[in-house]
């Protein structure tokens, strides 16, 4: 199963965001994923992995909450 990290900057105020696409991925995917974790960061960051694979990275692009978990969506339930 797909273990999903949402990686934020702390003091950039980014956790209302962190914790709103956290919501959005269990909401989606429920129990097709393992966990989804907030990983606390800084300098900006804002970055999305699956099983470590960036998905979305925030000085790349900018996406919405649905944007998020339509990207993560490929990785879960994938196989190594």
């Amino acid at each position: 199963m797909t273990r999903v990290e949402v990686e934020y900057c702390v003091h950039c105020g980014m956790l209302n965001r962190a914790r709103d696409v956290s919501e959005a991925i269990l909401k989606q995917f429920g129990e097709s994923v393992d966990e989804v974790a907030l990983v606390t960061g800084d300098d900006g960051v804002f970055v999305v992995r699956a099983d470590g694979e960036g998905v979305v990275d925030k000085t790349e692009d900018d996406s919405d909450v649905d944007a998020i978990v339509l990207a993560v969506k490929p990785h879960v339930g994938a196989t190594a």
